[in-house]
């Protein structure tokens, strides 16, 4: 089987990470499918997700590996990890207790392109928690 052939329809769990030795992963609520971040994992975050059941994040900015929800408490546990065709994607399909955005929402993803004025957003979410409360931990 050739190369791309094994990575596409194989068995074999490789990885691709980019130049910087990233790889995307989205999270997703496992219940909802609601979508709620974003985010990137290097070989040691995707080693210690697997590990632990717990989502475990690069962050590019801060250049350390984050666990999701040690300073907010609202941890992602991992149900599923879903590999895309050529494996430089993965969904991290997870179960969540609350709001999962560093500013209150849900989802990262709380505001849209306004439709009739694509210059502009408009919110589609409400707030599910207080970021000021939370981040006091």
């Amino acid at each position: 089987m050739a190369a791309d052939k094994i990575i596409e329809e194989g068995l074999e769990f490789t990885p691709k990470f980019d130049s910087n030795g990233l790889i995307t992963a989205i999270a997703q609520d496992s219940t909802t499918n609601q979508v709620l971040m974003v985010a990137y994992m290097n070989q040691e975050a995707l080693d210690m997700t697997i590990q632990t059941g717990f989502a475990t994040y690069y962050s590019r900015s801060r250049k350390e590996l984050w666990k999701k929800g040690v300073q907010s408490g609202h941890v992602q546990k991992v149900q599923q990890i879903l590999v895309d065709c050529d494996q430089d994607c993965l969904i991290l399909k997870v179960t969540v207790d609350q709001g999962q955005c560093h500013v209150g929402y849900n989802s990262c993803f709380y505001r849209a392109v306004n439709e009739n004025h694509p210059e502009n957003l408009v919110f589609i979410a409400q707030k599910t928690y207080d970021p000021n409360e939370a981040y006091k931990k």
